[in-house]
């Protein structure tokens, strides 16, 4: 459960059942009225069915309770297996709100099944208060209550492995919490298959840029070594660091152009792969990042 809830939750005996033909309706029909119920069509000499049943019971257990599944044994329960018309196992059928929403047959490799479980557990619209949890965690970190914004993030993560938002969350908020080592770390333990999604990704860029603003110089003498020579690239790169670790990041973004402006090949394009980590670091909503890359992409194809 999440930090807050109460440790309530039924077991996993709750989530999976063994089901026959006379509890078949209140098990599956009136379970799905309210929860998506997965049920499973197989038999103890199925090969497959052995490869299937655990990969489908892990899944289910994870949803803690969004979604139940239903074994139905065919050798002993030929007549529901005929109703639905079942011709191999294992065979799979999805029931919500008293009628069948999905269905496959055989089996299918892990991150299938997990798509498979994820779209019914979105039927219900209930995601067992992750969304309210994530809300409440970014609320934390705008208020600079950076470890309990940490520990959230965490406990979601532990509901939900595969919660990009969650892992970008927990990555910002060991990085504003000014442990940059820590974020690196949480960093390395994403799971790979979120790894470039878009969460983990601005939170990559900001740790790239908190590295860099520790080294950043004095922002006075930098200023004063672009105004006496504009062409100074590398000087203007630097300014542009500075002013963003000063969080002044409109107008970093302002030196970074103007230096693509002046020399879009300067250091293997080191002003555009800088805008564009800045952009990556800041929400798809963001005005300043939306406002950035408009003014990049007519520098671009001017």
């Amino acid at each position: 459960m999440l930090i807050g809830q109460a440790s309530d939750a039924p077991q996993t005996g709750a989530y999976i059942k063994d089901v026959t033909e006379a509890d078949f309706m209140a098990e599956v029909i009136e379970k799905s009225m309210e929860v998506p119920v997965i049920v499973d069509f197989w038999a103890p000499w199925c090969g497959p069915c052995k490869t299937l049943g655990p990969l489908l019971e892990a899944e289910v257990t994870r949803a803690k309770g969004r979604v139940v599944m239903a074994k139905v044994n065919v050798d002993e329960n030929q007549m529901i297996a005929g109703q639905l018309r079942v011709q191999s196992i294992p065979t799979v059928f999805a029931f919500y709100k008293g009628q069948p929403v999905d269905a496959f047959q055989g089996a299918l490799p892990q991150g299938q099944i997990k798509q498979f479980v994820d779209k019914l557990t979105a039927l219900s619209g209930d995601d067992g208060g992750l969304a309210e949890a994530l809300e409440a965690a970014e609320a934390m970190l705008a208020e600079g209550a950076h470890d309990d914004a940490a520990e959230t993030f965490q406990a979601i993560v532990g509901e939900e492995p595969e919660n990009a938002e969650a892992w970008g969350g927990l990555i910002r908020a060991r990085l504003a919490g000014g442990d940059a080592d820590a974020a690196d770390q949480a960093l390395s333990q994403v799971p790979a298959a979120i790894a470039k999604s878009a969460p983990v990704e601005a939170a990559r860029a900001q740790i790239q840029l908190a590295r860099q603003a520790a080294s950043a110089g004095p922002l006075d003498d930098l200023r004063a070594k672009v105004e006496a020579d504009p062409a100074d690239q590398q000087a203007r790169f630097d300014y542009a660091t500075a002013l963003h670790a000063a969080g002044q990041v409109e107008e970093a973004i302002d030196q970074l152009l103007d230096a693509f402006r002046r020399d879009r090949e300067w250091n293997d394009g080191a002003a555009k792969a800088q805008l564009i980590t800045i952009f990556d670091s800041l929400k798809p909503t963001d005005p300043i990042a939306q406002k950035g890359r408009r003014r990049l992409s007519s520098l671009i194809f001017s």
